[in-house]
Order: C-alpha cells, then structure tokens, then sequence
C-alpha cells in the first residue's frame, strides 16, 4: 500500500530533483566509505537500534547494511529519483525488511507516532526548512522514541565559519544539493524541543586536511515522554 502524506490522499512524487549530483554523490560516497572512515561511523550511528525505524534522507541506502537484527522494518525516506532507484537496489541486498518511498522531510508520508527511531543522517545540510523538518521528526516518533544523528555542519575557527557561511551564499547549494555547509544540528533539535543524549564531534576524514564540510556530530536525542509542545 503507498504511502501518502497526512490528509492529502496524494502520493509524494520527486519533491526533490537533482540529477547531476545524485550521480556524483552516488559514486563519491561508496568510496568514503572506506577511504574517509564513513562506514564505520554508520556502525556507531545505527547501533543497538530495534523496533520501527524511519530513514529520513535515505540518499543511496548506504546504511542499509548496518542497521542490527532486532530492527523490525525500516520506512527510507528519499525525493531524489536516482539516490531512490539505487536505494531500491540497496535495500534488496539488505537483511533487514527496507521499504523505500518518495517523500519530503517537510512532509513526511507516514502516520503519527509510528515509529521507535528515527535515523537522520547527512541530511539536515540540505532539507529546505530544518524547524517544519524536525516538527515532522517529532510526528511520527512515538513518545520516548530516539533519533540518532550523524549531520555536518559548521566548525573549525572564525576563518573557517567565514568559509562556510560565504560558500553558502554563493555557489555551494546549486552544486551540491541543496546542501549548506554552516547549519548547526545540535541546536536545531534542542530548539526543535528533544532531549539532547550523548553526542561527540567528528572530522570526516579523521585525518588529512580540515574541508568545510569536515565537521560532523554523532550522537542520540529522544522526544521527551510526555509532549508538551
């Protein structure tokens, strides 16, 4: 049965379209997973994960492979087309049941409070609207429920920051995605109202040098138990 978004009756199709750097991404990010230690932060992202688990960003299915035996299902969440198809191909490759849908984090196509986690991973650079995204998060987690985070962001020292926030208002969105190089993760899901667990901070790659989309965070936040919000 397809997935819809809440109360329209209508089936997300390509809410997002970037067929250039989807192949580009496609390829670049197979090879970090080794050459730039990506791999093995998806093992720390998706650890002890059990239950119903939603992907938001799912991009080619590249933690597929990683997520534990006691997760039950999991929904990925991708609007790019081609990153879609390959996460098809992905998920079929996949011990774990994967069902990968069209859709938008702005607008995520699954009922309210259905899930046990919520996986995002690299995909808040890049969302349009990083508060309606993450009230969206909050939706379809149930009370209690973890998201676990693997996102980049803005780093380094005042240069650094300058960098970032120059090439995001230059060239960087229109050649890679959407994406944005000096977001700020961890304060847009505590002032999306979760409870902020362990995090640490990350350079990918580890060594070598620092690039304006080095700075990555790793860490677990839950919707609070009881949602006053």
């Amino acid at each position: 049965m397809p997935l819809r978004f809440p109360g329209s009756g209508k089936v997300a199709r390509d809410p997002v379209h970037h067929p250039l750097f989807a192949r580009y991404y496609a390829r670049f990010s197979v090879s970090a997973e080794t050459r730039m230690g990506v791999g093995k932060v998806r093992d720390r992202l998706l650890a002890g994960l059990s239950g119903r688990v939603i992907e938001i960003g799912a991009g080619n299915g590249l933690n597929f492979a990683h997520y534990p035996s006691a997760v039950s299902e999991v929904v990925a969440i991708e609007p790019e087309r081609l990153l879609r198809q390959l996460a098809v191909d992905a998920a079929r490759r996949c011990e774990v049941p994967v069902d990968v849908v069209p859709g938008a984090a702005e607008a995520l196509p699954v009922k309210s409070e259905a899930f046990d986690a919520v996986v995002i991973s690299l995909v808040l650079c890049s969302v349009r609207d990083v508060p309606r995204a993450l009230g969206e998060v909050r939706r379809v987690l149930r009370p209690g429920g973890v998201v676990r985070f693997f996102e980049h962001g803005k780093g380094g020292g005042r240069v650094m920051h300058l960098t970032q926030r120059t090439l995001d208002r230059t060239l960087w969105p229109y050649l890679s995605g959407g994406c944005h190089l000096a977001r700020e993760p961890v304060a847009a899901l505590r002032e999306a109202g979760f409870e902020l667990g362990p995090y640490r901070q990350l350079l990918i790659p580890e060594k070598g040098p620092k690039m304006p989309s080095s700075y990555c965070v790793l860490g677990t936040a839950w919707r609070p138990g009881t949602d006053e919000r």
